[in-house]
């Protein structure tokens, strides 16, 4: 049962399941949801628990359970605006600086290992998920500053961000 579970997501219109193609299409979901994690850490697992609890994520009965519960979606919801107003502030430190930086790949690891765990594989989407926020913080500081520079300032390209981070993360969850 859990074998065709962890799969069931790869049924095509017709209904023949392409394993060899689609089989690992979550370990792309769990790079893409933590490069967002890599962009605002709260917003991919805001989405993520959201897609959890409304079944998109089937994590039921899995060690990330959790994260389709009631109130889990609320608590990543909340953190998520509040990451996005604290971006903002003239004293937010760098998504560089290590108790950040360690932030963002937790936060990619929690996203990887949930998409991981409704796939079967709870490890490799862990780590999928853990190197994706590296690239996402270190690829988005970069982006962010080229943004910043050609808009004249930050602003602009913070909001920039927040939308990109919110939509990539809606779609990666609802491709699942």
């Amino acid at each position: 049962m859990r074998e065709a579970c962890a799969c069931s997501w790869a049924l095509g219109a017709n209904g023949n399941l392409n394993q060899r193609k689609d089989a690992h299409m979550f370990i792309v979901v769990a790079l893409v949801l933590g490069i967002v994690s890599g962009l605002r850490a709260m917003t991919s697992p805001a989405v993520t628990s959201w897609g959890a609890r409304v079944g998109l994520l089937a994590v039921s009965g899995t060690p990330m359970a959790f994260m389709g519960f009631k109130y889990t979606p609320i608590i990543f919801i909340l953190l998520a605006i509040g990451e996005l107003i604290n971006d903002k502030l003239p004293n937010t430190a760098s998504r560089k600086a290590p108790p950040q930086f360690i932030a963002r790949v937790l936060s990619g690891c929690l996203v990887g290992a949930t998409v991981g765990a409704a796939a079967g594989s709870l490890t490799a989407g862990l780590l999928a998920g853990a190197v994706g926020a590296v690239v996402g913080t270190l690829g988005g500081a970069a982006a962010r500053r080229r943004l910043a520079k050609a808009f004249g300032k930050d602003l602009p390209a913070a909001l920039l961000e927040d939308v990109a981070a919110i939509v990539i993360s809606i779609f990666a969850v609802s491709k699942f």
